[in-house]
């Protein structure tokens, strides 16, 4: 039985659900805070977590009065700690108080925390049976088979936030499992969509930083105009939905207006639509099964006047490529497409090498990788974790050979 619910069947909710968020200070954080303050009848915060920022999460903590809070940078505790006094509310700090707000009785939770980092208090919600809305590529990109056979053992419920798979998971709702042909996954193509290679090559940390439809953070911006975060997201889709690479398609949709769209054996497509908002995919998730008010835009389609498709372009944006490649490699090798790409983009960040390089890292250290022959399955949080820090100094190791070569 999949993990995630493939028929929005309607079940009973409590009037009031109890709410934790990890990663409450980061972007999706913020958008979850943002419709929680805005339905304060209906959700209660239990516990918040942050990775650095103390003072955001102590204000987060106070205003919506929460009962437990959890910084990871084990050094701010007694910041955290000060922040909160007289409030009431606990604290903690380190992994393992960021894994105790994850353990917390609640009725959902977003699972926010970026990084490898995420995936232990991930699975701490996940065996307690809880509804995650899962915002963490890497429990599934460094952990998905064995993230999602656990989720189902434990009977968590496991809604997908990002918009792209909470398009897919709402299409899919139109049909039955053994209807389904292929899903879709829409791409804008980000700033270097219509880029000669040469050019792609040469751009700039700023030019990388402009996407034209998204407001994120850095690294996932800087991933969608390389095209790796659509690598993630075909690994993702694979990994909810149990999807082999053959039934996941990428179609490059530069309006961002279509999100994900899924095909039927009638030959029915079923896509989702909305603004390109965040706070969308989020409510949907926070609502479930039911839909609540959403901040979002309204879709004006006359104003838009016109969507427009694309085949990817696998020579200008191989990093799209060698997901497929890692995905149908298995056992590990996307644990070591995603943490390669972590070096090579902080690399990027710090002038290390160029923008075309960031893909060349991380294909020389899947390479390496399978050379050497540690293919394995993972059956742990730790055996995903130790893939995840050898693949990251293989990375580092091969970095200068990389930044040295010519394009």
């Amino acid at each position: 039985m999949s993990a995630v619910p493939l028929r929005n069947n309607k079940a009973a909710v409590p009037a009031v659900r109890t709410v934790t968020v990890l990663g409450a200070t980061g972007s999706i954080g913020d958008s979850t805070m943002d419709l929680l303050r805005a339905s304060p009848e209906r959700y209660q915060v239990d516990a918040l977590t942050a990775n650095t920022n103390v003072e955001a999460l102590a204000k987060l903590a106070i205003e919506f009065d929460a009962r437990f809070a959890a910084v990871a940078d084990a050094s701010r505790y007694d910041d955290l700690k000060d922040a909160l006094a007289g409030t009431g509310t606990e604290c903690g700090a380190g992994e393992t108080a960021v894994i105790e707000a994850a353990s917390r009785p609640v009725d959902w939770l977003m699972a926010a925390v970026s990084g490898a980092a995420g995936l232990k208090p991930a699975l701490a919600a996940v065996d307690r049976g809880t509804t995650i809305a899962l915002a963490n590529k890497e429990c599934l990109v460094c952990a998905g088979d064995f993230f999602m056979q656990r989720a189902a053992q434990a009977g968590a419920c496991i809604l997908p936030a990002d918009s792209e798979h909470n398009a897919l998971f709402q299409a899919l709702g139109s049909g039955n499992r053994e209807e389904l042909v292929r899903v879709i996954i829409t791409a804008s193509g980000g700033p270097f969509r219509t880029w000669k290679v040469s050019d792609i090559e040469q751009a700039t940390l700023a030019q990388a930083l402009k996407h034209p439809n998204w407001s994120m953070g850095q690294k996932i911006t800087i991933d969608s105009a390389s095209m790796m975060n659509k690598g993630l997201e075909v690994i993702e889709a694979s990994c909810l939905f149990a999807l082999t690479p053959g039934q996941i398609d990428v179609l490059v949709h530069p309006q961002s207006i279509i999100h994900g769209m899924v095909e039927f054996s009638d030959r029915s497509v079923v896509a989702q639509l909305g603004a390109p908002d965040m706070r969308t995919p989020i409510a949907h998730c926070l609502g479930w099964p039911d839909r609540i008010v959403g901040p979002a835009a309204a879709l004006d389609l006359a104003k838009i006047g016109q969507l427009t498709f694309e085949a990817p372009d696998f020579d200008r944006f191989p990093a799209l490529r060698l997901a497929y490649d890692a995905l149908r490699t298995g056992r590990g090798a996307t644990t070591v497409y995603n943490a390669a790409n972590e070096i090579a983009v902080a690399a990027f960040i710090g002038g290390k090498i160029r923008f075309g390089a960031i893909a060349r890292l991380v294909e020389a250290t899947m390479n390496d990788w399978i050379r050497s022959g540690n293919l394995a399955p993972l059956t742990s949080a730790d055996d995903a974790i130790a893939v995840d820090h050898n693949a990251r100094n293989k990375a580092a190791t091969l970095l200068p050979q990389i930044a040295a070569k010519a394009s």
